[in-house]
């Protein structure tokens, strides 16, 4: 069986974002923000499950580009869990760096499929 590269990054990702929640709030008593970046955090791999038994590749594109807008969220609450110093700059670029690199594939596999359902 072919390796699903989105779907184990997105898996992986939502780990990093429980233990990243994890510590917000056993340590540094964060309760608002980390509890909309673990909302968004782990339904980006969600929607990527639900996309893999979509009914029609429409209904495929239309779960990726939740996972897209989840994506794009989660990006939003690191930048702002760094720029109120909950996060260091070492802690956020690494988690946001791998959030940018989903957001940047579930964006190709879009447009990628977008296109094979304009030729066919």
């Amino acid at each position: 069986m072919k390796e699903n590269i989105v779907k184990n990054k997105t898996f992986d990702f939502a780990i990093r974002v429980v233990k990243l929640y994890q510590y917000l709030s056993n340590d540094k008593k964060e309760f608002i923000l980390s509890k909309q970046l673990i909302r968004s955090g782990t339904s980006i791999g969600a929607m990527i499950r639900e996309a893999e038994h979509a009914e029609s590749k429409s209904d495929f594109i239309h779960k990726f580009a939740i996972a897209q807008k989840e994506a794009n969220e989660t990006i939003y609450w690191l930048e702002l869990l760094k720029s109120t110093n909950f996060l260091n700059e070492k802690e956020f670029e690494n988690i946001s760096n791998d959030a940018i690199e989903i957001l940047k594939l579930i964006t190709s596999i879009i447009k990628t499929t977008k296109n094979q359902q304009l030729t066919n």
